[in-house]
């Protein structure tokens, strides 16, 4: 897969994934009568099942990650080459403010507008280095050991993140970036993002560290063996990127 084409996945499928959020969230916000509850299940429910197809669509093309942390970690396991973190991060950031100007234009809204949503303080940025230590850990166990469950285990893992965070799992600094550009029921107001990128990349570090050392690489020899000539084949290398040998590492929110 070149370059080009996969960096075009990694952008699309992060506007795409931005539009559900933010999307979903201004739907449920006009629909709950004033029950935050209802809407936020509703925003929960959307990008769960958004996030399983984006998954499915992009996995075999960019790996996926839609999320600057997942990225970081897929480079420092060897999943991906050092050279393209800067471009995915850069389509990334790009992609979730195309996706949040397309969401406000579906509902005629400003294309950007800074958020007033409050989310700041030790507990909220706490829930978010949980949030995205559970992703990374998510990403890494299932990749190793089940990779085929991959999307429907990440995209069941932000779901649930949603309700047992104060935070409501950002989990990710594109998504955060984006989110500030949107005063609407998905968004963070912008003096409060650098909190949630620091404690997301905490919490993405201290996850990769732990697991790369509970799910070690197996051995290219292994691979060798274990897999059978013409499944080798058609997934590539035994040095390629996991998520794409089978279905993608994932993403976040």
């Amino acid at each position: 897969m070149s370059v080009a084409r996969r960096l075009v996945a990694e952008g699309l499928g992060t506007a795409m994934l931005l539009a559900v959020v933010v999307g979903s969230g201004i739907m449920a916000e006009r629909l709950a009568g004033g029950n935050v509850a209802i809407a936020l299940l509703a925003n929960t429910i959307a990008t769960g099942a958004g996030l399983v197809a984006l998954i499915l669509m992009f996995g075999a093309m960019s790996g996926a990650h839609f999320n600057p942390v997942v990225t970081l970690s897929e480079a420092w396991l060897g999943n991906l080459p050092r050279r393209d973190v800067l471009p995915y991060i850069a389509v990334q950031v790009t992609g979730a403010f195309a996706g949040v100007a397309a969401a406000h234009a579906m509902f005629d809204a400003p294309l950007f507008f800074a958020s007033e949503h409050v989310r700041t303080g030790a507990s909220q940025w706490w829930s978010e280095c949980v949030a995205t230590f559970g992703l990374i850990a998510v990403i890494i166990g299932t990749s190793r050991s089940r990779p085929a469950a991959t999307p429907f285990a990440v995209a069941a893992y932000i779901t649930s993140a949603y309700w047992f965070t104060a935070s409501t799992s950002f989990a990710n600094p594109a998504v955060t970036l984006a989110r500030a550009a949107s005063n609407t029921f998905a968004g963070i107001r912008p003096a409060d993002a650098p909190g949630f990128i620091a404690a997301q990349l905490l919490g993405g570090a201290a996850a990769a560290l732990l697991f790369r050392w509970l799910y070690p690489a197996p051995a290219a020899a292994a691979i060798a063996d274990a897999v059978p000539v013409d499944a080798a084949v058609a997934n590539t290398a035994t040095s390629g990127n996991v998520a794409r040998r089978s279905v993608p590492a994932r993403t976040e929110q």
